[in-house]
Protein backbone atom coordinates (compact mmCIF):
# COMPACT_ATOMS: atom_id res chain seq x y z
CA UNK A 1 0.00 0.00 0.00
CA UNK A 2 1.57 3.29 -1.05
CA UNK A 3 1.19 6.55 0.84
CA UNK A 4 2.79 9.91 0.33
CA UNK A 5 3.00 12.79 2.72
CA UNK A 6 0.67 15.64 1.97
CA UNK A 7 2.21 18.81 0.64
CA UNK A 8 2.48 21.81 2.91
CA UNK A 9 -0.31 23.65 1.15
CA UNK A 10 -2.68 20.74 1.76
CA UNK A 11 -1.64 20.49 5.39
CA UNK A 12 -2.40 24.14 5.95
CA UNK A 13 -6.03 23.39 5.12
CA UNK A 14 -6.39 20.70 7.79
CA UNK A 15 -4.60 22.54 10.58
CA UNK A 16 -7.80 24.22 11.73
CA UNK A 17 -6.55 24.46 15.30
CA UNK A 18 -3.39 26.39 14.34
CA UNK A 19 -3.28 30.17 13.92
CA UNK A 20 -3.97 31.46 10.42
CA UNK A 21 -0.57 33.18 10.33
CA UNK A 22 1.16 29.87 11.08
CA UNK A 23 -0.72 28.21 8.23
CA UNK A 24 0.24 30.94 5.77
CA UNK A 25 3.89 30.91 6.79
CA UNK A 26 4.05 27.12 6.48
CA UNK A 27 2.56 27.33 2.99
CA UNK A 28 4.99 30.03 1.97
CA UNK A 29 7.94 27.85 2.84
CA UNK A 30 7.05 25.59 -0.11
CA UNK A 31 8.61 22.48 1.43
CA UNK A 32 8.75 19.66 -1.14
CA UNK A 33 6.59 16.57 -0.79
CA UNK A 34 8.21 13.57 0.91
CA UNK A 35 7.16 10.12 -0.24
CA UNK A 36 6.75 6.98 1.87
CA UNK A 37 5.46 3.49 1.19
CA UNK A 38 3.38 1.74 3.80
CA UNK A 39 4.75 -1.69 4.84
CA UNK A 40 1.74 -3.35 6.52
CA UNK A 41 3.27 -6.77 7.31
CA UNK A 42 6.73 -5.71 8.39
CA UNK A 43 7.04 -7.67 11.65
CA UNK A 44 7.54 -11.45 11.61
CA UNK A 45 5.95 -12.47 14.89
CA UNK A 46 7.17 -15.83 16.27
CA UNK A 47 4.94 -18.83 15.48
CA UNK A 48 2.19 -19.29 18.05
CA UNK A 49 2.56 -15.73 19.31
CA UNK A 50 0.54 -12.62 18.58
CA UNK A 51 1.07 -8.90 18.86
CA UNK A 52 -0.99 -7.17 21.53
CA UNK A 53 -1.76 -3.49 21.85
CA UNK A 54 1.41 -2.08 20.29
CA UNK A 55 1.47 1.08 22.30
CA UNK A 56 5.20 1.87 22.13
CA UNK A 57 8.02 1.62 19.59
CA UNK A 58 11.71 2.58 19.48
CA UNK A 59 14.77 1.89 17.32
CA UNK A 60 18.48 1.52 18.11
CA UNK A 61 21.70 2.39 16.27
CA UNK A 62 21.59 -0.90 14.33
CA UNK A 63 18.12 -0.22 12.99
CA UNK A 64 16.51 -2.79 15.28
CA UNK A 65 12.92 -2.15 16.29
CA UNK A 66 11.58 -2.56 19.84
CA UNK A 67 7.86 -3.05 20.39
CA UNK A 68 6.46 -2.76 23.91
CA UNK A 69 2.97 -4.20 23.80
CA UNK A 70 0.04 -5.30 25.93
CA UNK A 71 -1.30 -8.80 25.36
CA UNK A 72 -2.22 -11.37 28.03
CA UNK A 73 0.98 -10.05 29.62
CA UNK A 74 2.98 -6.92 28.90
CA UNK A 75 5.93 -7.89 26.71
CA UNK A 76 8.95 -6.28 25.04
CA UNK A 77 10.07 -7.71 21.70
CA UNK A 78 13.11 -6.88 19.59
CA UNK A 79 13.14 -7.25 15.79
CA UNK A 80 15.95 -6.61 13.32
CA UNK A 81 15.84 -4.01 10.55
CA UNK A 82 14.07 -6.50 8.27
CA UNK A 83 11.35 -7.28 10.79
CA UNK A 84 12.76 -10.65 11.88
CA UNK A 85 12.24 -11.55 15.52
CA UNK A 86 15.48 -11.30 17.55
CA UNK A 87 14.52 -11.84 21.19
CA UNK A 88 12.16 -11.07 24.02
CA UNK A 89 13.45 -8.76 26.73
CA UNK A 90 12.27 -8.98 30.34
CA UNK A 91 10.06 -12.02 30.03
CA UNK A 92 8.30 -12.48 33.37
CA UNK A 93 9.80 -9.25 34.72
CA UNK A 94 7.91 -7.91 37.76
CA UNK A 95 8.06 -4.37 36.36
CA UNK A 96 5.89 -5.26 33.35
CA UNK A 97 2.16 -4.90 33.88
CA UNK A 98 0.71 -2.23 31.58
CA UNK A 99 3.11 -1.06 28.85
CA UNK A 100 3.25 2.60 27.98
CA UNK A 101 6.58 3.69 26.47
CA UNK A 102 9.92 2.33 25.27
CA UNK A 103 12.98 4.41 24.41
CA UNK A 104 16.58 3.65 23.39
CA UNK A 105 19.40 5.96 24.49
CA UNK A 106 22.64 6.86 22.66
CA UNK A 107 24.39 3.79 24.11
CA UNK A 108 21.59 1.48 22.93
CA UNK A 109 20.31 0.91 26.46
CA UNK A 110 16.57 0.24 26.46
CA UNK A 111 14.18 2.13 28.75
CA UNK A 112 10.61 1.09 29.50
CA UNK A 113 7.85 3.02 31.22
CA UNK A 114 5.14 0.86 32.76
CA UNK A 115 2.00 2.65 33.84
CA UNK A 116 0.70 -0.37 35.73
CA UNK A 117 3.66 -0.79 38.07
CA UNK A 118 4.63 2.93 38.12
CA UNK A 119 8.13 1.82 37.21
CA UNK A 120 10.79 3.05 34.76
CA UNK A 121 13.41 0.41 33.93
CA UNK A 122 16.76 0.66 32.17
CA UNK A 123 17.92 -2.49 30.35
CA UNK A 124 21.31 -3.12 28.76
CA UNK A 125 21.29 -3.87 25.02
CA UNK A 126 21.34 -7.59 25.83
CA UNK A 127 18.36 -7.28 28.18
CA UNK A 128 19.93 -7.10 31.65
CA UNK A 129 18.20 -4.83 34.18
CA UNK A 130 20.61 -1.98 34.99
CA UNK A 131 18.44 0.46 36.97
CA UNK A 132 14.88 1.10 38.09
CA UNK A 133 13.16 4.37 38.97
CA UNK A 134 10.00 4.46 41.06
CA UNK A 135 8.47 2.14 43.63
CA UNK A 136 6.91 -0.96 42.03
CA UNK A 137 3.15 -1.12 42.55
CA UNK A 138 3.09 2.10 44.55
CA UNK A 139 2.12 5.62 43.55
CA UNK A 140 2.61 9.01 45.12
CA UNK A 141 4.03 12.49 44.80
CA UNK A 142 7.44 11.93 46.40
CA UNK A 143 10.72 11.88 44.47
CA UNK A 144 10.81 8.06 44.48
CA UNK A 145 7.19 7.52 43.44
CA UNK A 146 5.36 7.99 40.17
CA UNK A 147 1.65 8.13 39.48
CA UNK A 148 0.81 6.83 35.99
CA UNK A 149 4.13 7.67 34.28
CA UNK A 150 3.87 7.92 30.51
CA UNK A 151 7.29 8.46 28.89
CA UNK A 152 11.03 8.92 29.47
CA UNK A 153 13.84 10.85 27.78
CA UNK A 154 17.59 10.52 28.35
CA UNK A 155 19.93 13.47 27.80
CA UNK A 156 23.40 13.01 26.23
CA UNK A 157 25.00 13.43 29.67
CA UNK A 158 22.83 10.63 31.06
CA UNK A 159 20.29 12.72 32.98
CA UNK A 160 16.84 11.15 32.89
CA UNK A 161 13.52 12.96 32.48
CA UNK A 162 10.24 11.18 33.25
CA UNK A 163 6.81 12.41 32.17
CA UNK A 164 4.79 11.53 35.26
CA UNK A 165 1.03 11.78 35.05
CA UNK A 166 -0.75 10.12 32.14
CA UNK A 167 -4.23 10.59 33.56
CA UNK A 168 -6.02 13.32 35.47
CA UNK A 169 -5.39 11.57 38.78
CA UNK A 170 -1.64 11.50 38.15
CA UNK A 171 1.05 13.94 39.20
CA UNK A 172 1.23 15.91 35.93
CA UNK A 173 4.88 16.80 36.31
CA UNK A 174 8.33 16.22 34.81
CA UNK A 175 10.83 14.50 37.12
CA UNK A 176 14.58 14.83 36.56
CA UNK A 177 17.15 12.26 37.76
CA UNK A 178 20.91 12.00 37.44
CA UNK A 179 22.44 9.26 35.31
CA UNK A 180 22.80 7.07 38.40
CA UNK A 181 19.14 7.49 39.34
CA UNK A 182 19.36 10.18 42.01
CA UNK A 183 16.41 12.58 42.19
CA UNK A 184 17.35 16.12 41.11
CA UNK A 185 14.11 18.06 40.78
CA UNK A 186 10.54 18.07 39.47
CA UNK A 187 8.36 20.71 37.89
CA UNK A 188 4.73 21.05 36.89
CA UNK A 189 1.29 20.50 38.36
CA UNK A 190 -2.25 19.98 37.02
CA UNK A 191 -3.51 23.01 35.14
CA UNK A 192 -3.54 25.03 31.95
CA UNK A 193 -0.97 27.77 32.53
CA UNK A 194 2.56 27.52 31.09
CA UNK A 195 4.49 24.92 33.08
CA UNK A 196 1.29 23.14 34.06
CA UNK A 197 -0.03 19.95 32.46
CA UNK A 198 -3.19 18.04 31.78
CA UNK A 199 -2.48 14.36 31.11
CA UNK A 200 1.08 14.76 29.80
CA UNK A 201 1.80 11.85 27.47
CA UNK A 202 5.21 12.26 25.79
CA UNK A 203 8.65 13.68 26.40
CA UNK A 204 11.70 14.01 24.11
CA UNK A 205 14.94 15.99 23.78
CA UNK A 206 16.10 17.73 20.61
CA UNK A 207 19.71 18.30 19.50
CA UNK A 208 19.81 21.64 21.33
CA UNK A 209 18.99 19.93 24.62
CA UNK A 210 15.48 21.33 24.90
CA UNK A 211 12.78 19.26 26.62
CA UNK A 212 9.61 18.79 24.55
CA UNK A 213 6.56 17.67 26.53
CA UNK A 214 3.42 16.37 24.86
CA UNK A 215 0.78 18.04 27.04
CA UNK A 216 -1.96 15.99 25.41
CA UNK A 217 -4.91 16.97 27.56
CA UNK A 218 -4.17 20.62 26.85
CA UNK A 219 -3.74 20.02 23.10
CA UNK A 220 -0.21 21.39 22.96
CA UNK A 221 3.53 20.81 23.20
CA UNK A 222 5.45 22.73 25.85
CA UNK A 223 9.21 23.34 25.57
CA UNK A 224 11.59 23.75 28.50
CA UNK A 225 15.26 23.88 29.29
CA UNK A 226 16.63 21.04 31.42
CA UNK A 227 15.97 22.98 34.63
CA UNK A 228 12.28 23.38 33.86
CA UNK A 229 12.29 26.94 32.54
CA UNK A 230 9.66 27.53 29.86
CA UNK A 231 11.35 28.58 26.61
CA UNK A 232 8.53 29.50 24.28
CA UNK A 233 4.80 29.85 23.90
CA UNK A 234 3.27 26.36 23.80
CA UNK A 235 2.81 24.89 20.33
CA UNK A 236 -0.83 24.18 19.48
CA UNK A 237 -0.45 22.97 15.88
CA UNK A 238 -0.22 19.27 16.79
CA UNK A 239 -3.71 18.47 18.09
CA UNK A 240 -3.26 15.93 20.88
CA UNK A 241 0.45 15.01 20.81
CA UNK A 242 0.76 11.43 22.06
CA UNK A 243 4.31 10.65 20.93
CA UNK A 244 7.33 12.81 20.05
CA UNK A 245 10.59 11.83 18.35
CA UNK A 246 13.45 13.54 16.51
CA UNK A 247 15.64 12.40 13.64
CA UNK A 248 19.32 13.16 13.02
CA UNK A 249 18.40 16.35 11.16
CA UNK A 250 16.30 17.62 14.08
CA UNK A 251 12.99 17.13 12.37
CA UNK A 252 10.22 16.59 14.90
CA UNK A 253 7.77 13.71 14.45
CA UNK A 254 4.52 13.87 16.40
CA UNK A 255 2.02 11.01 16.69
CA UNK A 256 -1.28 12.85 16.81
CA UNK A 257 -3.89 10.46 18.20
CA UNK A 258 -7.38 10.77 19.68
CA UNK A 259 -7.51 14.31 18.32
CA UNK A 260 -10.96 14.49 16.76
CA UNK A 261 -12.79 15.97 19.73
CA UNK A 262 -14.69 19.12 20.58
CA UNK A 263 -11.46 21.10 20.66
CA UNK A 264 -10.32 19.87 17.22
CA UNK A 265 -13.44 19.12 15.15
CA UNK A 266 -12.57 17.33 11.91
CA UNK A 267 -8.90 17.03 12.83
CA UNK A 268 -7.05 14.39 10.82
CA UNK A 269 -5.21 11.92 13.03
CA UNK A 270 -1.79 10.89 11.79
CA UNK A 271 1.93 11.53 12.15
CA UNK A 272 2.95 15.14 11.65
CA UNK A 273 6.51 16.11 10.71
CA UNK A 274 7.92 19.54 11.34
CA UNK A 275 10.95 21.68 12.04
CA UNK A 276 12.03 21.40 15.67
CA UNK A 277 13.34 24.97 15.65
CA UNK A 278 10.15 26.67 14.48
CA UNK A 279 7.40 24.10 14.83
CA UNK A 280 6.13 24.68 11.30
CA UNK A 281 4.65 21.47 9.97
CA UNK A 282 5.99 20.43 6.59
CA UNK A 283 4.53 16.96 6.09
CA UNK A 284 1.76 14.66 7.27
CA UNK A 285 1.06 10.90 7.14
CA UNK A 286 -2.55 9.77 7.20
CA UNK A 287 -3.25 6.36 8.67
CA UNK A 288 -3.27 3.60 6.05
CA UNK A 289 -6.72 2.16 6.70
CA UNK A 290 -8.49 5.44 5.93
CA UNK A 291 -10.37 7.15 8.73
CA UNK A 292 -9.19 5.74 12.09
CA UNK A 293 -12.20 7.23 13.86
CA UNK A 294 -14.53 4.89 11.99
CA UNK A 295 -12.53 1.68 12.03
CA UNK A 296 -9.66 0.36 14.10
CA UNK A 297 -9.14 3.05 16.69
CA UNK A 298 -7.56 6.38 17.45
CA UNK A 299 -4.15 6.28 15.80
CA UNK A 300 -0.56 5.82 16.88
CA UNK A 301 0.38 6.40 20.49
CA UNK A 302 4.12 6.69 19.85
CA UNK A 303 6.41 7.21 16.87
CA UNK A 304 10.03 6.26 16.11
CA UNK A 305 12.48 6.91 13.26
CA UNK A 306 15.30 4.55 12.33
CA UNK A 307 18.77 5.37 10.98
CA UNK A 308 17.52 5.17 7.39
CA UNK A 309 14.65 7.60 7.90
CA UNK A 310 11.87 5.02 8.06
CA UNK A 311 8.98 5.86 10.38
CA UNK A 312 7.19 3.51 12.80
CA UNK A 313 3.87 4.09 14.51
CA UNK A 314 2.73 1.98 17.45
CA UNK A 315 -1.04 1.56 17.16
CA UNK A 316 -2.79 0.04 20.22
CA UNK A 317 -6.36 -0.40 19.00
CA UNK A 318 -5.63 -2.40 15.81
CA UNK A 319 -2.80 -4.17 17.70
CA UNK A 320 -0.09 -3.60 15.16
CA UNK A 321 3.05 -1.71 14.32
CA UNK A 322 2.96 0.30 11.11
CA UNK A 323 6.13 0.99 9.12
CA UNK A 324 6.45 3.76 6.55
CA UNK A 325 9.51 3.24 4.33
CA UNK A 326 11.15 6.31 2.84
CA UNK A 327 10.99 6.40 -0.97
CA UNK A 328 14.29 7.73 -2.24
CA UNK A 329 14.42 9.94 -5.37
Amino acid sequence: MKRCLASVSAIALVLCAAPVFAQLKATAQNVPEIRYTSVPTFLKVPPGEYLGESVAVATNSRGHVFVYHRSANTRLWEFDQNGNFVKEIGKGYYGFEFAHSVRVDKDDNIWTVDEGTNLVTKFSPDGKVLMTLGAPGQSGTGPDHFSSPSDVAVAPNGDVFVADGHNDNGNNRVVKFSKDGKFIKAWGKPGWAPGEFHALHAIAIDSRGRIFVGDRGNNRIQIFDQEGKSLTTPWTQFGKPSGIAFDSKDQIYVADSESDDVQNPGWEEGIRIGDAKTGWINAFILYPWGDPRDTAGNGAEFVAIDRDGNIYGGEPRPKRLQKYARVRP
